[in-house]
């Protein structure tokens, strides 16, 4: 499994940068608004962490009909080699995702809830799928049961010939909320989970190791008074 991270916080992807098991990063609007951003530095704030992060970094249209998000795709786009344009999962998303895979331009189809959905935004050319999770977690259904069906639903089929560079379709985890939910995303076989910050910081802790580390320094203290 990769990892990705889910924000638009310069110093968080520094950080997780730093760490090297950083595969990418994605953002939405509202990630880039908890920053402070402005709509005018969006573009710099994107290359600014296409500079940080040399994985896919996924930025995301707020267009409406295909023709807006394909002109937006293709502006992401020139901002640097590594941005994937994130799609909604609409019907217009799903024409603007074709347009822009035939341009060689790789989709993230984002807000992906069924598996009819994942292998529509398949066939539409979608280089990556994002199922949230943690979405359905809010409605009291099961985000993961959801997640599980989409991983096995795609990894069934080779849809290869319909994205960008015919690579195989990725599936990402999305809308994260655990260190659980990326346990359990490993372990149904999903490609890629991106996490908020966070999270990632939990998935490093555990109190058996904090209590082997606090063991071993009080052991080498007595060493060291010895």
């Amino acid at each position: 499994m990769k990892f990705f991270l889910d924000t638009a916080d310069l110093d968080e992807i520094e950080e997780a940068a730093s760490w090297g098991a950083l595969a990418g990063v994605t953002t939405n609007p509202t990630l880039y608004a908890r920053t402070g951003g402005k709509l005018s530095d969006f573009h710099n704030h994107i290359k600014r962490i296409c500079d940080i992060v040399d994985g896919p970094v996924s930025a995301e249209s707020v267009a409406m009909t295909r023709e807006e998000i394909v002109r937006d795709g293709r502006e992401l786009a020139e901002i640097a080699p590594n941005v994937v344009v994130k799609v909604p999962t609409m019907v217009e998303g799903l024409a603007a995702t074709r347009t822009l895979a035939d341009e060689g331009i790789p989709v993230n189809m984002t807000l992906c809830f069924s598996v009819p959905q994942a292998i529509l935004a398949a066939r539409a050319g979608a280089r990556y799928i994002s199922p949230f999770v943690g979405r359905f977690d809010d409605i009291s259904e099961d985000g993961l049961e959801q997640l599980s069906n989409v991983v096995s639903a795609i990894g069934g089929y080779d849809f290869s010939e319909s994205t960008v560079n015919h690579e195989q379709v990725e599936i990402i985890a999305a809308s994260i909320r655990s260190a659980n939910h990326v346990t359990q995303a490993a372990l149904m076989g999903a490609d890629i989970a991106t996490v908020p910050f966070a999270v990632l910081k939990k998935m490093v802790q555990h109190p058996l190791t904090d209590r082997g580390l606090d063991a071993f320094m009080k052991d080498w203290e007595k060493v060291q008074n010895a």
